[in-house]
């Protein structure tokens, strides 16, 4: 491991503490777990390519329906709620 300085703020520094006794570690785990969690979330795709794949999705599905895109709310809200 590479020694390593950083500056926290006050309310920070608490939260941090907290976290550490909650989990019965040290400050500085607490710290390389939020940092890998950071750098596995933002290694994913870019937002452009995120915005990419969006858009070639766009009509590539077929309901069978020709209300859906006025009763999609309702649809969704019914499908998620099963």
């Amino acid at each position: 491991m590479v020694r390593t300085q950083i500056q926290l703020s006050e309310d920070e520094v608490e939260a941090v503490k907290k976290l550490a006794r909650e989990r019965s570690v040290s400050m500085a785990a607490v710290i390389r777990d939020a940092v890998d969690e950071y750098i596995s979330r933002e290694s994913g795709p870019s937002l452009d390519e995120r915005w990419r794949r969006s858009l070639a999705a766009v009509g590539g599905f077929r309901s069978g329906r020709s209300d859906l895109s006025q009763t999609h709310d309702d649809e969704f809200a019914a499908a998620a709620s099963e």
